[in-house]
């Protein structure tokens, strides 16, 4: 009998961010810790953000603009 490896909680909840442009990234990792409680996923879009920041500068491109943020599917 096949022994299963226990499941590893990773930390990270994943958003699909959608743009205004009309254009979507998927799976964005965002640290589990800071959801959730009163503010729901809205700390998320902070953190997302931040990495459109420093994707825009190391792209040296602008950043683009979020239209919304939802939890990915599994």
């Amino acid at each position: 009998m096949a022994k299963m490896k226990p499941r590893v909680e990773s930390g990270v909840v994943l958003f699909d961010v959608f743009y205004e442009d009309g254009s979507r990234a998927s799976n964005r990792k965002v640290p589990a810790e800071g959801l959730g409680g009163l503010d729901g996923d809205e700390p998320a879009r902070a953190f997302i953000d931040e990495q459109e920041r420093k994707i825009a500068d190391m792209s040296g491109k602008p950043p683009r603009v979020i239209d919304r943020i939802v939890r990915s599917g599994r």
